[in-house]
Order: C-alpha cells, then structure tokens, then sequence
C-alpha cells in the first residue's frame, strides 16, 4: 500500500520560482477523514468510523503533490484513528520531509473529556505515531481548537508528554471555541515545575477592535479572497508570520453530503471546489513552510510562570 500510495504523488519540482519575500508562514494540514469532524460527532458513533467510506489516501496524495509542485515543507497533525489505520500516510508524509504532530488520538472535544480521558487520548496517539515515525512528536493540535479557557490545563499536560509546540489557540470569538483575548502571535508558556510550551495562535487581523480570523479552513473557503489574501499580506508587512490550516477532505467536492442543521452544512460543504484554487494562489505570493521552520527565527516572547488552575484569569 505504502509503494501505491507513493506512486500517485508527483515529483519534486524544485524548479519552481517564487515571490521572495522575507516573512515565512506557516502552512499545516489537519489530518482527518470527512467522517471524524467535529460536526458529524452526534450523527456518526465512534465506534462506527471504520464501516464509512475512507477517502483519506486519494486526498493526501493530491495534497503532497500540490506541495511538492510549489517545493513547500507543511506540518501535518495527524489524527492517531488514522495513523494507526493508515501508517503509510504517515511514513509518507515523512517521506516528503513534512513535519508530523499530533492531532489526537479519537478526534474528541477537549472540553467534553475529563483530564483523564484526555491523558488516554494523547498517549495512545503518540505511541501509534511515534511507532510509526521512530521519531518523538513535538506538535499538537486539539481537535476543533477545543483548548478553551476551560480547558487551558491541557497546556501543561502537553508539555509533560514531551510535545514542544502546540497551535491549539483561536484568539476570536466562536460558538464552538476561541479566546478573543488570548495573544495573536506566538509565545512562549513558563510553567511553574519548568516546562516550557510554545503555543502558535491561529492567524487574524484587528478589524474595527475585533479579532477577524484568516487562517484558513472554512475561512478560506467562506471568505473574500481579496480578505485573505489581504490579510495575510498586511501581517507580513508587520514582520509576523501567518499561520493557515486546511483539511484533506476540504480539497474533495465529490464528498457525501450528510444531513445536519443549514449552518453545519454551510460550513462543511461550501466551495469545497475552490480549495486547491486558492491554495495555490497563496503559494505562488506567499512563502510557507512548518511550524518548526518558522519559529526559527522568530522573536517568541515569553508568559510569565501560572499555574493552570488559575486560568489565565481575564482570557476568555
């Protein structure tokens, strides 16, 4: 399977010639089929994944060579229920140089799991990848950016499980998730026992007081692209990098379309068609690489020493 999946990629086309900018962005993939999202979890059981249509192998072919055309390295946070499923996605990603993180093991809400629970989740997910990989994991990304003010103790247990890097934060207003007050750029988390957690924010722009989300995802789809794109620029032009997400099955227009609530499927399925349009716009203006690349040379300011008990009082 390993050999099939890596004859469907194309070639390396380090031919290709870029916009030089100065500012590297980040790009990253969040590695889940179209069944895993959040937004079927009441409609799917669990238990019930392996008996769906897998369209995860086609997707992460077609997204590896999209890369490879435009010579980009990405961070791909993969969902353990994958991994373990599919472990030549991953040695495929390996393959192609990208960076490999972890996106849980089962794709839960982190504020619907108990610390326990969540402990469970992300051990078993670094034990399949780093079985994998024979590499240690240093990225982490929650499910539906499920790290809240509620659950910010989730901080403290990544870094105790060796993960160097989490992209977890949403600093905007959502029904679903977000810290409107949480910082816009990356920084650096002291804990009080000595570890050290450096958390990258999804990207947005200040618009009239308000934290305005361009990181991709259904925000690339759903948005102006001129806003995007502007956006981004207008963060580079400040010397901060951008940070974008997207998911395999967002590249997939044929996917089956579930029956959910009008605002669910707006999300879900709008503009699918346009993805991989838009993406390649970005890399042709924009530089992108990994989290590990951009952080480099990144200026990261650190928080000062909390415990996580205390919430980070004032972010919400």
């Amino acid at each position: 399977m390993y050999k099939v999946l890596t004859n469907n990629i194309k070639p390396d086309y380090p031919d290709v010639k870029l916009q030089e900018k100065k500012v590297l962005n980040a790009i990253t993939v969040d590695v889940e089929d179209w069944f895993n999202v959040s937004v079927f979890k009441d409609v799917f059981d669990y238990r019930d994944w392996d008996h769906k249509e897998s369209r995860i192998i086609p997707n992460i072919c077609r997204i590896i060579s999209l890369f490879n055309e435009y010579n980009i390295k990405g961070t791909f946070f993969v969902l353990g229920w994958i991994a373990e499923r599919f472990p030549e996605i991953v040695l495929t990603i390996k393959k192609y140089g990208h960076e490999i993180g972890s996106h849980s093991y089962s794709h839960k809400l982190i504020y619907e799991m108990s610390k326990s629970s969540f402990i469970d989740d992300l051990e078993r997910s670094l034990s399949i990848l780093e079985t994998i990989t024979n590499e240690k994991v240093r990225f982490f990304r929650a499910p539906s950016y499920s790290i809240t003010k509620e659950t910010l103790w989730a901080l403290e247990i990544l870094s105790e499980r060796g993960i160097e890097y989490d992209s977890s934060i949403f600093p905007i207003k959502h029904d679903t998730y977000g810290m409107k007050s949480m910082p816009r750029f990356p920084f650096r988390l002291n804990f009080t026992n000595g570890n050290k957690l450096v958390e990258f924010p999804l990207s947005t722009i200040r618009l009239y007081g308000k934290n305005i989300p361009i990181a991709g995802g259904g925000y690339l789809r759903l948005f102006p692209f001129w806003f995007i794109k502007g956006g981004i620029r207008k963060l580079n032009i400040e010397g901060k990098p951008a940070i974008i997400y997207f998911h395999p099955w967002e590249l997939d227009p044929d996917l089956p379309r579930i029956d959910v609530n009008l605002i669910s499927r707006y999300r879900n399925y709008s503009n699918l068609d346009i993805t991989e349009f838009r993406l390649r716009h970005l890399f042709s203006e924009f530089r992108f690489g990994t989290i590990g690349n951009v952080l480099e040379s990144y200026n990261i300011q650190s928080w000062p020493s909390f415990e996580p008990k205390d919430q980070m009082a004032g972010w919400n």
